[in-house]
């Protein structure tokens, strides 16, 4: 009879457990309506007619200022997104728009209206976009904390993985507080949550529907779904986009360190109690941290009031804080504590220079001279052949193939001179390519990034 009995649970114990798992029917119902599709756009530049060089650059001119110039596009898809406001604010993963023309992408609803979207700013350093849209009255999620997140808890994602837009998939929490070395200012949402290319910038939900992070990376050998999806908490991320609304970008504080982790081997090795701090590996010359008397092997374990237990807090709080802020150090140097005050400085954002190679990294491409075979088959006394196009050159409609015949006018009869004519526009700043693709010239508007 004991026999019998267990038999009959180890057969209906699934079905039993079956009716404990979570039902995500209105969750999907009620938050989907405030997830987005965002698509980028191929772009081909519009074709001038066939006039003097001095002559096509001013009819482009006029005709970029007039807005008749309009290029043609075909929506690609890039990702996700979800609405914070009623009033067409969006968020977004940065790496979504990195490939934004002109810093506009296309925003389907779930309705299937489609706007074209702006986007407001990018933090890479996060991995957030903002994105607004001309509409109103929109639904929007709603926020939650996650912080309440624990182990184990059920979460769920709603986005467009490789286009299939409004895709639900759901999974638990396989850690919180995550660090991942290439982005340890993160405290990434670690869930086995199915996520692929295309998931990324949409939300991660709780179970009462609430959002607690947005989808930014996957671990995987072979670019899709192996059961490692990182989200960044949504804590993190509206602290950048609070900053993208009102200043366009995001200014953190720093103090002119290098930190790796404290081991537990290093902590024995350091006389420290425990594997806890943040082990400071280098000095950066005339930072605050030099003024204030720090050195490679001084271990800071307080921030002010906060305790420091890993390297990446101390990145997050000193990030958090305001330049120009004097904040008291603890440290552990030799084994011995003290203290020092150092001074929060403005982040460094020293402006690219162009090498003279052919690698424009800054702007996204590589180029080449054309060879004296390859003038000859197009019939060009000179020009710089396009071998790869990202980045900023993509966001413009560059493609491989392309040949640059002048920037500004200015004729593009070597790479060195291609880059002194470049160099002289600001970030920001648009530069006009004269380009010859398929036998037909076009102007192409290039951002400097």
């Amino acid at each position: 009879m004991f026999v019998r009995r267990f038999v009959f649970l180890l057969l209906f114990l699934p079905l039993a457990a079956l009716g404990q798992l979570p039902d995500f029917t209105q969750l999907a119902r009620e938050q989907g309506a405030a997830v987005v599709n965002i698509g980028s756009a191929y772009v081909t530049p519009p074709v001038l007619p066939d006039l003097p060089q001095d002559d096509l650059l001013r009819e482009f001119l006029e005709r970029l200022a007039s807005g008749e110039l309009v290029p043609d596009f075909e929506p690609r898809p890039l990702g996700s997104g979800f609405i914070i406001r009623g009033d067409g604010t969006i968020v977004t993963g940065a790496h979504v728009v990195e490939d934004a023309f002109n810093d506009e992408v296309v925003v389907r609803l779930a309705d299937r209206r489609e706007f074209v979207g702006r986007v407001i700013g990018v933090d890479a350093q996060t991995d957030i976009a903002v994105v607004k849209i001309d509409a109103a009255g929109l639904p929007q999620v709603r926020i939650g904390d996650p912080k309440r997140l624990q182990p184990g808890e059920w979460v769920a994602t709603i986005g467009s993985p490789f286009g299939f837009e409004r895709s639900v998939t759901a999974g638990i929490v396989s850690a919180v507080g995550r660090a991942i070395p290439t982005e340890a200012y993160i405290p990434f949402i670690q869930s086995d949550v199915a996520m692929n290319p295309g998931n990324s910038g949409g939300p991660l939900f709780n179970l009462r529907g609430e959002v607690v992070g947005v989808n930014s990376l996957i671990f995987s050998a072979s670019g899709g779904y192996m059961g490692l999806s990182f989200a960044v908490p949504i804590d993190v991320a509206l602290e950048a986009v609070e900053q993208l609304l009102a200043h366009g970008k995001v200014t953190r504080g720093r103090i002119g360190v290098r930190l790796q982790e404290v081991t537990a081997e290093l902590a024995r090795a350091l006389r420290l109690p425990g594997p806890a701090g943040a082990l400071v590996t280098m000095v950066e010359p005339a930072s605050t941290a030099e003024a204030a008397g720090l050195r490679a092997g001084d271990v800071i374990v307080r921030f002010g009031a906060k305790p420091v237990a890993t390297h990446a807090d101390l990145m997050r709080l000193v990030a958090a804080s305001t330049p120009g802020a004097s904040v008291e150090l603890g440290l552990v140097r030799d084994g011995v504590p003290s203290s020092a005050k150092v001074r929060v400085m403005a982040p460094e954002r020293p402006r690219p220079r162009l090498a003279d190679t052919g690698s424009a990294d800054r702007l996204g491409f590589q180029l080449a001279p054309l060879t004296d075979a390859q003038r000859k088959r197009l019939g060009l006394e000179y020009g710089l052949l396009v071998q790869r196009a990202e980045g900023a050159a993509r966001r413009a409609g560059l493609l491989p193939g392309d040949v640059i015949l002048a920037v500004n006018g200015d004729p593009t009869r070597t790479l060195a001179g291609f880059l002194r004519s470049v160099a002289k526009a600001e970030s920001g700043d648009v530069v006009a390519l004269l380009i010859e693709r398929a036998g037909g010239r076009a102007f192409v508007p290039l951002r400097i990034p």
